[in-house]
């Protein structure tokens, strides 16, 4: 299974042009090389903000259109009518996998005062592997200012995971009834991956991290999420993802895009790899091979 995130802002190159075709052909070009994609995270996927740089349309749509054969599923953690009528901002996954489930989580969004954020939310895509099954993939993008809203962010994505764990460890009643009780694809096996906007040395990447036990949820076994390079580079800092060019957020590059496995799939990490030339977005995309 080939994974690939990219944060795209709104398709929105370095060169200050808009195209959503160079993203998804610069996406697939990456996955060709390794076999072709399977499944593609996309976050900071706009419709009709005219105000924004390169005055983004509907994106979802073109997405649609230039992949052909795939599922595509837009999460809108911004969704709101304003005088440039209604306004969408979130993340899409597209898969050529079959899909089994969708769900969308909006996160954690607590008070700051004067503080310059938004909405954000996690999608969730479970698909079916010919290899491993069920697999969920989770897609995100966390805020950026504020490290309070970002730390509870994180906490909820741990315990977003964990709950899908413990339901996999003590699975609810099967149902073949054709009611919405019908029994759920649930599994340990999950990949979640986006833009974090924090790096390996900060403290939500740590509280993401931790490892969990059996008391903090019924029916919950110990488990953790592990970041994918890790598992291939023990103790090598990740290559960085986010201010090789533009340099407006800050002096150094960094890596803040990360792709991570729950520890059932670590036996399975084959390659992760970083488009570190392309200037499509101020991002840099990254993909993960799963076998």
């Amino acid at each position: 299974m080939q994974i690939l995130t990219w944060n795209t802002q709104w398709c929105c190159g370095m060169d200050g042009v808009v195209s959503v075709e160079r993203i998804v052909r610069q996406a697939l070009d990456m996955g060709a090389a390794a076999g072709g994609l399977d499944v593609l995270c996309l976050q900071e996927v706009a419709v009709n903000y005219p105000d924004l740089e390169g005055v983004p349309g509907d994106q979802p749509a073109e997405l649609r259109a230039l992949l052909p054969g795939w599922q595509l599923f837009f999460g809108a953690s911004v969704d709101e009518f304003t005088p440039q009528g209604r306004q969408r901002f979130g993340n899409v996954i597209a898969t050529r996998l079959p899909v089994l489930q969708v769900q969308h989580y909006p996160l954690p969004f607590p008070a700051e005062a004067q503080m310059r954020c938004m909405q954000r939310m996690c999608s969730v895509l479970t698909v079916s592997d010919p290899m491993l099954g069920p697999v969920r993939i989770m897609t995100t993008h966390l805020e950026y200012y504020s490290a309070l809203q970002r730390m509870a962010q994180a906490r909820a994505l741990r315990a977003l995971h964990m709950q899908a764990c413990a339901l996999a460890d003590t699975p609810p009643q099967a149902a073949s009834d054709g009611s919405p009780y019908q029994t759920k694809p649930h599994t340990r096996h999950a990949v979640l991956c986006g833009d974090f906007n924090f790096e390996p040395q900060d403290p939500e990447y740590a509280e993401l991290a931790a490892p969990w036990a059996e008391h903090e949820l019924p029916g919950l076994k110990p488990g953790r999420w592990l970041n994918s390079w890790s598992v291939l580079h023990p103790g090598a800092p990740q290559p960085p993802t986010f201010r090789l060019v533009d340099r407006t957020w800050g002096p150094e590059p960094s890596a803040c895009d990360f792709i991570w496995i729950n520890d059932s799939l670590s036996a399975h990490v084959r390659a992760w790899q970083v488009d570190s030339a392309t200037q499509a977005s101020d991002h840099q995309p990254v993909m993960l091979t799963l076998g």
